[in-house]
């Protein structure tokens, strides 16, 4: 028996193979998977999906501002030294920057003549206890010499808070004060340079410190693509530097004005960096990615054979029933295609090595 349609692999396994009818030499000879094919062969099955629907937009990382601690100056002063950089990962109680102040100073110079007055108040109530007790001073001089003494400890408890309040432990008499960080995390905003000069009244922190366990990604949205954006609407990040991985989240945020000058909607996706591989100021390409109400015929498009300017899929009836069946494609979309005609719910395709099935069918 002449074998029309026989395709070998390696050299020496036959895969595919033709059987006809000796006595009648006018049938069609009919392929037909051998066993080895048949284990290096995947079959889905098309199915009733809704449509899903993508909108490319161009983004930038950002830090999650929700979850950030800004650090301010508690007085005004000179900065002397600055410790960190920005992107620097830092731990609590850490260093970030010294600065100059003749605040921190003046602090401790009340205290240490406020601690004097204490000391002379409360030698000069010794005194008037004493006059008292021998009749020598009334008893007013006495409870005088007492009321200054308890005020005199009023003015050093104050100052003492005061300094303890600004962090006792990172200051010294020097007027030197040492800024350090709250918590663990990551330098996204440095705004001091060794000589800048920082108010304690001005409303600009010095530094910024994230987890960065989440991030924003800010997208910009054209006026013409606002209705294919909803809050809750799932996003497809991918970025320059990690060309290969797709980062999933969320948009949580929509604005609601327009840009002025170039007529665009922000919009704000959040998603986890728990690996920390994003980065603030990151070029971003997003995919916003939505399921509208409209249901079509869907299978993997690594069934589709594209030849000629023509899609193909390899229907599977059985190892010996198959036929090549031309499909129209509506759209494709992350690895899915949706068939506009040519194929029905629960019809089965193969979609792996099935090129070898469509040389060995159309050839027949």
């Amino acid at each position: 028996m002449k074998l029309k349609s026989l395709i070998l692999l390696f050299g020496a396994t036959c895969l595919l193979y033709a059987c006809s009818n000796p006595s009648d030499p006018e049938q069609k000879k009919q392929v037909c998977i051998s066993d080895s094919l048949a284990k290096m062969t995947t079959i889905d099955t098309a199915k009733l999906a809704s449509v899903k629907n993508g909108l490319s937009l161009s983004g930038e990382i950002s830090f999650d501002e929700n979850s950030v601690v800004k650090i301010f100056p508690f007085a005004s002063g000179q900065v002397v030294d600055v410790k960190v950089s920005l992107g620097d990962k830092v731990a609590k109680g850490q260093i970030l920057a010294t600065l100059k102040s003749a605040d921190v100073a003046g602090n401790y110079a009340d205290l240490a003549s406020a601690t004097a007055d204490v000391a002379i108040a409360k030698r000069q109530l010794n005194s008037a206890a004493d006059l008292y007790k021998n009749g020598i001073s009334s008893e007013r001089e006495y409870a005088e010499a007492k009321e200054a003494y308890n005020k005199a400890i009023a003015v050093n408890k104050k100052i003492e808070q005061l300094i303890n309040i600004n962090g006792s432990g990172s200051t010294n008499q020097s007027g030197l004060y040492e800024i350090k960080s709250p918590i663990s995390g990551y330098i996204v905003q440095r705004k001091i340079n060794p000589g800048s000069f920082v108010r304690s009244d001005n409303s600009d922190n010095l530094f910024t410190i994230s987890d960065m366990k989440d991030v924003w990604v800010w997208a910009n949205v054209f006026e013409t693509d606002i209705e294919k954006v909803k809050k809750g609407y799932d996003a497809e990040i991918t970025t320059v530097s990690y060309p290969g991985q797709v980062f999933k989240g969320k948009i949580d945020n929509i604005s609601a004005v327009l840009d002025p000058d170039n007529k665009v909607m922000k919009i704000r996706i959040s998603l986890p960096n728990q690996d920390m591989k994003l980065k603030p100021e990151m070029f971003a390409q997003v995919l916003v990615v939505n399921h509208d109400a409209n249901k079509s015929v869907a299978i993997s498009s690594q069934a589709i054979i594209f030849d000629n300017g023509r899609n193909f899929v390899v229907l599977y009836k059985d190892s010996c029933h198959m036929k090549v069946q031309e499909v129209n494609i509506s759209k494709s979309m992350d690895g899915q295609s949706y068939i506009a005609s040519g194929l029905q719910v629960g019809d089965r395709v193969i979609s792996k090595n099935q090129l070898f099935l469509y040389n060995a069918l159309i050839e027949e």
